[in-house]
C-alpha cells in the first residue's frame, strides 16, 4: 500500500516555509505523493453545494489561501527529490487543455517524472461562470481534454479534431519524462467511476460507497476493452487517521477492495510539528502496511 498526503497546499502549507516543510516531512516519512486542491476563485456566498461536507460549504468559508496547484508543486519539487507531485484534483474543464498539457509536461520533465495529474469536473457553478466556461458540458469537455492532452504528449505531429478542441500538427515540447503523465479521475458519483473506467489511469473517489463505485469503474473499463486491474485506485482513509493497529487493519481492508494508495490530510496544521507528526505516522502505519 502507498500513502499520499492530501490537501497539501492548504492552511499554513500555502506559505513558502510551510510548503517546503510539508513536502520534506512527507517524503522523509515515506509518503509516496502530495495531493493538491484547486479553486481559481471562490465566489463570496456561493449557492452551489460543496459535496464533501454536511454543511454544503468548504471549510474556511470563502477566505483562505488556495495556491495554484501546479505552481505550488513546482515550488515543492525543488525542495524534494522522490515524492510524487499530484493534483487532487485539478478542475480540468476550467482550463485550456493545450496550456495545461504544456504546464504539466514541463513540471513532469523538470521533476524527473514525478507528476500525477488528478482531474475532476468541478462542482462550483459560480466559479465556472466567472471564468467564462460552460458548467453544463463540463463532463464531456473533461474527457475530450484528456484525449487532446495525451495526443500532444504522445504524437510527433499532434493533431486532434473534437467538439471543443481542434488542432493540426501542433507540436508541444517538452514532452513528459516517460512520454505521458498518469491521469487520475476524481469524483464520488457513478458517472465519475465510469469515466475512470473509460479513460483514467487511476480513480480517486472522494467519498461514497467504495465497493459500488469500484464495481462501476471495473464494468466500464471492461466495456471499453480496458484492463480494470490496470487502473490504480486511491482512496481516503478516515479510519487510518487514528494510527495504531486500527489503522493497519483498515489499510488491509482497503487493500482487499483493490485500493493501491490511501490519501490522508496533513494530521497537523502546526508547521513546526509536521515533521514529528508525519514521522510517527510513517513508523506506526506506513512501515507496518
Amino acid at each position: 500500500m502507498r500513502f499520499g498526503l492530501a490537501f497539501a497546499n492548504t492552511g499554513p502549507y500555502a506559505t513558502p516555509g510551510g510548503a517546503a516543510a510539508v513536502g520534506e516531512a512527507a517524503e522523509a516519512a515515506g509518503f509516496d505523493s502530495l495531493w493538491t486542491v484547486e479553486h481559481v476563485v471562490v465566489p463570496n456566498q456561493y449557492a452551489s453545494t460543496y459535496p464533501y461536507s454536511p454543511t454544503g460549504k468548504m471549510p474556511g468559508a470563502e477566505v483562505f489561501d488556495i495556491p495554484d496547484p501546479l505552481v505550488w508543486l513546482a515550488f515543492v519539487a525543488a525542495r524534494t527529490t522522490t515524492i510524487g507531485l499530484a493534483t487532487g484534483i485539478l478542475i480540468l474543464p476550467q482550463r485550456n487543455p493545450l496550456v495545461t498539457a504544456k504546464e504539466v509536461a514541463t513540471l513532469d520533465k523538470l521533476s524527473g517524472g514525478r507528476m500525477i495529474l488528478g482531474v475532476g469536473i468541478g462542482w462550483l457553478e459560480e466559479e465556472f461562470r466567472f471564468l467564462g466556461y460552460d458548467f453544463a458540458d463540463r463532463a464531456a469537455r473533461t474527457e475530450e481534454y484528456i484525449e487532446a492532452m495525451r495526443t500532444l504528449w504522445r504524437d510527433e505531429l499532434p493533431s486532434f479534431q473534437g467538439e471543443t478542441v481542434q488542432f493540426t500538427e501542433a507540436i508541444s515540447l517538452p514532452r513528459p519524462a516517460a512520454g505521458s503523465v498518469p491521469i487520475v479521475i476524481g469524483g464520488h458519483t457513478r458517472a465519475s467511476a465510469r469515466r475512470a473506467g473509460r479513460v483514467g489511469d487511476g480513480y480517486f473517489p472522494g467519498k461514497g460507497d467504495l465497493p459500488v463505485l469500484l464495481d462501476e469503474m471495473r464494468k466500464a473499463a471492461e466495456e471499453a476493452g480496458r484492463d480494470p486491474d490496470a487502473i490504480e485506485v486511491t482512496a481516503g482513509g478516515a479510519e487510518v487517521l487514528a494510527g495504531g493497529q486500527k489503522a493497519v487493519d483498515e489499510v488491509g481492508r482497503l487493500t482487499e477492495l483493490g485500493v493501491s494508495r490511501v490519501a490522508i490530510p496533513p494530521l497537523t496544521y502546526d508547521v513546526t510539528a509536521i515533521g514529528d507528526t508525519l514521522g510517527r505516522f510513517g513508523d506506526d502505519v506506513i512501515a507496518q502496511s
